[in-house]
């Protein structure tokens, strides 16, 4: 077919299927527009077929397996346990299979027409989508962009080979590591870390200078502690020199207050920055605004600098999380239909699923310091916790920061059980500019760890019940 030749009209067109673009495309028909939603590969993007999905399924199952102990003590499972990467590997392929059928179920009751194959701009109002020898052309009102990332290769690792694994290959290996190293700080790496350590690999850790894990120094410090527990190994503020792979293993060899040092293990996980899908979707040619590290400008509605065309998620600057990605899919709709949505990223939760599980929101100690706020600081552990004693997970703990002169809540950050669930109160409640007394005033249901919250408070002026006075 002839570009031009034959154009079909549509109201909305979504380029991409991730959680970001399957989010606006179903909020869109919730708002009344028709949505054509084009997508190369499979639908749920990165965030359900190789990231956030697949990751989650091993820490779970890390996590169970970390529980073996308590159970016994709790008269279950005596005998001795087993752990088969084979069966996780089947179990992890099948809800995979069945979320990505849920999406692409709900895809087809909300009346979404879903194309197959690759779109790129013909122009401020046209797109093309190429599928095998197939080339179609699509008139559109309006477009978002919802194409995602990929991995860009790390500069120490020239090509990968056997033993060499980024985040889309290192939850489909079919053998637990003898000895896994892991170079990289962020939450990827930390969750690696931490579930193949409890699934019995050896693990050792590199943070390269100028590197730390992403959290307030207080829970950088507990997740130190509990590596090294663990007995995870972790090599900090290091200068990499070379990796080697070699016949039953993998080199990395670095620098560390000058000496040079070689560290053997079976496989090597590296965690490598990610860059936004534009390059070949022909916008440059439609003078669409990008920043200086190549992401798509965008104002508060999503709307990039061409008014018939948005962009939301890892194509647009900002933390390249799936929330982000589904957040500003909803705006974008919104905006499109005549609403006046606003994108506010300011306490964007941030989690670990590590063992125990991670999440933060809001300023950090350091940086409220810095910004030269006077700040009360109170942390409360979860071992004092009647339902953490019960359950067997008393590690961690809850901090909270607020502002010594109007009592506002400025920062929670938890490292515990229970962290990821209740992450959504703590981004509640600094959304809501809750203050100190506004969290203290209600009842908290007893025994659980939503009681460790109201202790932490309740520590900013000395109140806590279950914490030894200081």
């Amino acid at each position: 077919m002839v570009v031009g030749e034959i154009s079909q009209e549509r109201n909305l067109v979504i380029l991409g299927g991730g959680p970001g673009g399957y989010s606006a495309a179903i909020r869109a028909v919730q708002l009344g527009l028709s949505v054509t939603l084009i997508e190369k590969a499979d639908m749920g993007g990165v965030c359900l077929n190789r990231g956030c999905i697949p990751s989650k399924i091993f820490s779970h199952a890390a996590t169970r397996q970390s529980e073996i102990s308590h159970m016994q003590n709790l008269g279950i499972g005596i005998e001795p346990t087993s752990f088969n990467i084979t069966q996780l590997l089947s179990y992890k392929k099948r809800i995979i299979e069945e979320l990505r059928t849920g999406v692409e179920n709900l895809c087809k009751a909300n009346k979404i027409e879903v194309i197959r194959g690759i779109g790129t701009f013909l122009g401020v109002n046209r797109i093309g989508v190429e599928n095998g020898h197939q080339f179609d052309i699509f008139q559109f009102e309006q477009a978002i962009i919802a194409t995602g990332s990929t991995l860009e290769s790390h500069p120490m690792i020239q090509e990968n080979g056997k033993r060499v694994f980024s985040s889309n290959e290192i939850y489909d290996i079919n053998h637990v590591p003898d000895h896994l190293l892991i170079i990289g700080s962020d939450y990827i790496s930390i969750e690696v870390a931490s579930s193949f350590a409890a699934l019995g690999a050896k693990v050792t850790v590199f943070l390269e200078s100028g590197t730390e894990f992403p959290f307030d120094e207080s829970i950088k410090q507990e997740l130190y502690r509990l590596f090294k527990k663990r007995k995870i190994i972790v090599f900090k503020d290091v200068e990499l020199m070379r990796t080697e792979e070699v016949d039953d293993g993998i080199i990395v060899a670095f620098q560390k207050a000058g000496n040079v040092t070689d560290v053997t293990g079976s496989h090597l996980f590296v965690s490598a920055s990610r860059k936004p899908n534009v390059e070949m979707l022909g916008i440059d040619r439609l003078g669409i605004e990008r920043t200086e590290t190549g992401f798509i400008k965008v104002n508060g509605n999503m709307q990039t600098s061409l008014p018939s065309i948005y962009a939301i998620g890892d194509v647009t600057e900002g933390p390249m999380l799936a929330v982000k990605a589904i957040k500003e899919g909803k705006a974008a709709v919104e905006s499109i239909a005549g609403e006046k949505p606003e994108v506010d990223l300011t306490f964007i939760p941030y989690v670990a699923h590590t063992i125990p599980p991670i999440s933060t929101a809001g300023l950090t100690e350091q940086t409220a310091r810095k910004l030269e706020m006077i700040v009360k600081v109170s942390q409360f552990n979860l071992s004092g916790n009647g339902y953490a004693a019960i359950t067997g997970k008393k590690e961690g703990f809850i901090k909270v920061i607020s502002d010594s002169t109007t009592g506002l809540l400025l920062g929670i950050h938890m490292i515990g059980e229970g962290a990821i669930e209740m992450s959504g109160s703590f981004v509640q409640l600094l959304e809501m500019t809750a203050k100190e007394e506004d969290i203290k005033f209600p009842a908290y249901a007893h025994p659980g760890y939503n009681e460790c919250l109201l202790e932490a408070i309740e520590g900013l002026i000395g109140q806590a019940i279950h914490s030894v006075p200081s």
